[in-house]
């Protein structure tokens, strides 16, 4: 993983970190249910743009490096899991 979104993931898992713990004190509160649930889809599109970001740079850098290799098995190999890892994600 290149070091920029290694950071740019750490920084946001940090700030997702805070919103779950958030999420404990509105349970702990007995906030409002809607409050709760809103804050949990909050968490989950923060957690989506991790997945992104990850998958992005394995695309540009892993995949990429696989094709540019001319090794046709490591190329299939990392196509492979891309795929498998695309169709958990559904």
């Amino acid at each position: 993983m290149q070091n920029d979104t290694r950071s740019a993931c750490l920084k946001r898992l940090s700030r997702i970190e805070g919103q779950v713990r958030g999420l404990s004190r509105m349970l702990e509160e007995d906030r409002y249910c809607i409050d709760i649930v809103t804050q949990v889809a909050a968490v989950r599109a923060a957690l989506k743009k991790v997945e992104e970001e990850v998958l992005r740079d394995h695309v540009a850098h892993c995949v990429a490096h696989a094709i540019q290799s001319g090794d046709a098995d490591a190329q299939r190999a990392k196509v492979d899991e891309l795929i498998e890892v695309l169709g958990k994600l559904r």
